[in-house]
């Protein structure tokens, strides 16, 4: 009943519905790291799926994606059942990638939900107040990337800078970097100046739309204001990287991809990829549980690489020993294991027992590295261990 604690048990059940239609993290950064080869099993926590979708493109022998949101392992399912019985990509980019059209709804009723599993299917046909009313698989016909907890927070900025005066779809017109730097110099820096901004910034409720639980509100501060902290986060998304080659930043600024996939675009809904994964997607299996819980119900010396996105900031250090005690069991010669953390450094030494932490390698140049290319530019660092020989 403390402060801390109901704020926990409110972030709890802000997350027990959809958060991220888009997942915040860089899938080719990810599949850099992980060296994924065809026999390959990975372990990965689902989100929005679009990077597991995306390891697709590399073809590894299985994936187990697992989720403690019933939502996002619907929308997993979704995906992966439509790569499978849509007829073409245009079709799968319609509802993914455009994911505004009328003829989503329809084309779920005919080509996908006969085939999606019982529990699936009773999610998105089911009617939420959220939605008025209407069916969750309606958000496919009304910009899906505007619905889940991030996809509103997104368009809460959007509204709270309009009242400022700007438009954050202008740094959108921007065709270079210089260019991307000018308009973030100039528009959108004093924005974090202003006293409503400053409020909002400090205040820990009020960045649960970002994913940020209580427990990692402190390591993303750090020993800084938390607006500081965010303005250097925006700055690197609005102009770290070009536009063309950044589909993160379409998504904060315009609310969606560039129009008719003429941008950049996650791997798994590029054109060319998409044969790799329809063909692909049986391999992948969805589960509502827990990663330690499903790898502790796994074979020893079964599993070669796992995605544990940015969890472990929310875990205690009870729960990270169990999760890393299962992983080295159940982990192959030469397992590879991927992380963020909101801030720079690996949150693991000093908690993980040394027993343990001792029979990884800890990739600490190529980490750094990865993290200065990852475009999301939302995480204070990437992290890569390897089991050692």
């Amino acid at each position: 009943m403390s402060r801390e604690g109901l704020l926990e048990k409110l972030f709890e059940r802000l997350f027990r519905g959809l958060v991220y239609a888009q997942i915040w993290e860089d899938p080719e950064i990810d599949m850099e790291a992980m060296a994924l080869t065809p026999d390959c099993h990975v372990v990965a926590i689902a989100s929005g799926g679009c990077n597991v979708l995306s390891y697709l493109t590399a073809s590894p022998a299985r994936i187990t994606a697992v989720d403690l949101s019933r939502a996002h392992v619907a929308l997993n399912r979704l995906k992966l059942t439509a790569a499978q019985r849509l007829s073409s990509w245009s079709d799968y980019y319609r509802f993914f990638g455009a994911a505004d059209s009328g003829a989503n709804p329809r084309a779920y009723d005919r080509e996908i939900a006969p085939h999606l599993d019982a529990e699936s299917r009773a999610y998105w046909e089911g009617r939420s107040l959220q939605q008025g009313g209407r069916r969750r698989i309606s958000i496919f016909a009304r910009n899906a990337y505007r619905h889940g907890v991030l996809g509103r927070f997104i368009g809460l900025a959007h509204v709270a800078a309009r009242a400022y005066g700007v438009d954050l779809r202008e740094l959108l017109v921007a065709r270079t970097l210089d260019g991307q730097r000018r308009y973030f110099d100039s528009v959108l820096a004093p924005l974090f100046d202003k006293a409503a901004v400053r409020w909002v910034t400090s205040n820990r409720l009020s960045l649960y739309g970002l994913g940020i639980p209580p427990a990692q509100y402190a390591a993303l501060a750090g020993n800084r204001d938390m607006g500081s902290v965010l303005r250097d986060r925006v700055q690197r998304l609005a102009c770290g990287f070009s536009l063309s080659e950044n589909y993160f930043a379409w998504q904060a600024f315009g609310r969606a991809y560039a129009p008719d996939a003429s941008g950049p675009l996650p791997p798994y809904l590029r054109e060319g990829n998409f044969p790799a994964v329809r063909r692909g997607a049986a391999s992948v299996e969805v589960l509502n549980c827990s990663v330690t819980d499903y790898l502790a119900a796994s074979p020893a010396a079964s599993r070669d690489r796992y995605v544990l996105l940015d969890a472990q900031d929310w875990m205690t250090d009870v729960q990270l020993n169990a999760l890393w005690n299962e992983i080295t069991r159940t982990a192959r010669p030469g397992a590879r294991v991927i992380f963020r953390t909101a801030a720079g450094p690996s949150l693991l030494p000093g908690r993980v027992a040394p027993a343990l932490l001792d029979q990884w390698h800890y990739e600490a140049e190529a980490s750094r590295a990865f993290t200065a290319r990852d475009r999301s530019a939302i995480y204070g660092g990437f992290h890569l261990y390897v089991l050692k020989p």
